[in-house]
Formats: structure tokens, sequence, C-alpha cells
């Protein structure tokens, strides 16, 4: 039986004005909340929950009205770059084109360009899939910008030179109490010529990046892709997500027994931005939450488990100000000694185990309170 979870009030913002709605929750997860992470729950429509608001943020739970004018315009746009929207292109789901770059294959005919616009019609995203074609971009209503997200260049296992996992990074990877069950399922390999520990993204099962990464701690990622969260496909059907920093801490959390876990693709800012926050075209260091829109919507209660450093303290500010300050909870790392903290989720899976770790996921705090007790400490 589905699993019904009583959101918490949201908090939506259009250029950093606020509307919240009032819904009591516990300070903590405790036991019985963390339970409820472990099971995929949907999400399905409320009118309690539903805001109001026509503010741009993610979490609004509206009435799923659509702007036709901003529908009409959106499909405009893809008009001009020779995409024809027919009776299959519905807000909210994707759609399977002849692809105007490729024509389908020539002879084949292959129905391969992927569109999707946006469940309330703010904007288009499309991509074909055909091995030699990859054509992709994004079109927004209200702006004038047209912009391509990927280059031309096949994106598969094979075209990136992506093998099995050998003994060597096993082992490594052993050490940070990442088992071969989890590293199976996240589908981890390796990259051929280097051996460099490779992460592919998934989205809907396809392959759309990969993100590399060097037993030095060395990262790079597959150029020409676009940016999508990591673990994408594991809260497709979940009420509940938990956001990490690193693909290495989203395996972990994986090991402390949530799968409902993802991670930003590139790491954390140095400092909180004193500008508000822009219109989601310009938004480029977070177009990654934008592309997932429609899947963090559905979502009730957000855990932020970022690092316990400057940088990691700015990325969950900057993701709460975008997800909704009252629909996020923010984990507080335990300390290591008198002086430091643990700083990430693998850290403390290594040095105090996997229960461990799932417990202060279970105890993580509700993000306004947790700023308030961190200033309450500063000031000390």
């Amino acid at each position: 039986m589905p699993v019904r979870i009583m959101q918490p009030g949201h908090l939506s913002l259009t250029n950093g004005l606020a509307t919240t709605s009032s819904v009591t929750v516990p300070r903590r997860l405790g036991r019985v909340w963390s339970r409820l992470l472990s099971y995929p729950t949907h999400v399905t429509g409320n009118p309690s929950l539903q805001c109001n608001s026509d503010a741009e943020s993610f979490g609004e739970h509206k009435d799923d009205t659509i702007d036709i004018s901003k529908l009409t315009e959106v499909k405009q746009k893809l008009k001009l770059v020779g995409i024809n929207c027919d009776d299959s292109c519905i807000p909210g789901r994707y759609a399977h084109l002849l692809c105007p770059k490729c024509k389908g294959g020539g002879r084949s005919l292959e129905r391969s360009l992927s569109v999707h616009i946006i469940q309330d019609g703010d904007f288009a995203m499309w991509r074909c899939f055909r091995v030699d074609c990859g054509w992709a971009g994004r079109a927004f209503a209200g702006s004038n910008k047209i912009r391509k997200v990927m280059s031309s260049r096949q994106v598969a296992e094979k075209s990136l030179g992506l093998e099995p996992l050998g003994e060597k990074l096993i082992a490594y990877l052993g050490e940070r109490m990442i088992s071969e069950g989890t590293l199976q399922r996240n589908s981890v390999m390796q990259r051929l010529h280097d051996q460099a520990i490779a992460f592919p993204y998934w989205h809907n099962g396809v392959l759309v990046g990969c993100k590399y990464r060097s037993m030095e701690r060395k990262f790079r990622q597959e150029k020409g892709t676009e940016k999508w969260l990591y673990g994408l496909d594991d809260i497709n059907e979940t009420a509940e997500v938990i956001i990490v920093e690193g693909e290495i801490d989203k395996l972990s959390v994986e090991e402390a027994g949530f799968q409902n876990c993802v991670s930003v693709p590139s790491g954390a800012p140095p400092k909180v931005s004193n500008r508000e926050l822009p219109p989601r075209e310009k938004d480029t260091g977070y177009q990654y939450l934008w592309n997932c829109k429609e899947h963090l919507d559905k979502v009730s209660r957000i855990i932020l488990g970022t690092d316990a450093d400057t940088p990691g303290h700015a990325l969950a500010e900057e993701l709460a100000r975008r997800l909704g300050k009252d629909r996020c909870w923010r984990v507080r790392w335990p300390k290591k000694d008198e002086f430091s903290y643990f700083k990430d989720a693998n850290e403390v899976l290594k040095c105090l185990g996997p229960g461990a770790l799932r417990e202060v996921i279970e105890n993580a705090e509700l993000y306004q309170l947790h700023v308030s007790g961190e200033a309450l400490q500063c000031a000390k």
C-alpha cells in the first residue's frame, strides 16, 4: 500500500519574495519518518497541499493548470529549430518525434528525438538518441535564447571507452566501504585508457553523461553533455529524497539503506551568493536542478547531506533557496573529536559504519532550525 506522508509547508521564491504554508512537522526525522524514506512512494495530487502562489520555484503543488500563452510561445520556439510538435507533445510527458537534424535516420524514419515540455509549459528540452546524432537543446518562455546543450557526438559506454571495474578499483572502493553489489546496481565502471572510476549518469535508462574520478581525487566530466543529478532514476517514484555532494557519498548513503539519494554533479560553490535568484535560463550553475524539476516537484521532503565545510554549507543554502527551505532538512555530521566534525557521508560510513550513517540521516533537522542552531553556536 502506498504510504502518504504529510508534507511540510513550502517556501516559494520569486526574486527573494517568500510565501509559506503552515503545517506542523517534527523537528527531527526520528525512526518512523526515516523508515518511510526507504519505501518508494508516488506523490499524488492533494488540494490541501497545493500552493496558489505564482512563484517560479520547486516543490509547488499547483493545480496543474497550463499557461497557454507560455505553451504556445515554447512550441513556436521549437518550430524555429525545426521541431514540429504534434498531438503527442503534451506538457509533463515525453514525446518521440523525427529528428530534424538527422531526419530520423534517413530511410529508417526512427522517432529518435525525445521532446519534453515541462508541466507548466515554461520550457522544453529535447535530445536525439540516435548513435550518430545526439542533437539537444532547451527553449524557455519569456526568453529569446534557444540554448544548445550537447554536442552531436555519441554518448554510449563503448564510445566513452568504459569497461567493468577492475580488481584494483573494486578494492579501492571496498576500502571506502562501498560493496560490489552497490557498484553493480549503479553501473559504476572504469575508463579504459587511464583506469579512472567512471560514474555514468542515467536518465530514464538512457546514458546522458559521465563523470570520472582518479584515485588521486582528480575529477572531470564528459564534455558537451547536459548536467543532471547523479542517481536520478532512483527518485522517479519517491516522496522524499536525500541530496549529497558527491557520487561516492550517494553510494555511501545507499550502503546505509537509502536508495532514494542523488548527488549534485559539480561540487559546491565557495560561498553563498548575495544576489537575488536568477531566472531559470540564467541560473547556469544549477541547471541540473531545472533539468530535474519535475522529479523534484513531486518530493515532499528533501534531506541535504552536503559536506561539513564552508563550500558544503554554501551549497546547502543555495539548494534550499531554490528547492524551498520549508521542505528541506539538513544532516548534522557527528563530531570526530573535540575540534572537528566528520566531513561527509563516506567518512561517517568508513569510520563509524552504515548503522551510524543511517542514524545521522534519521536525525536530520528541519533546515530553518538547523541554520538557526548554527547561528547560535557561532554567537557563543
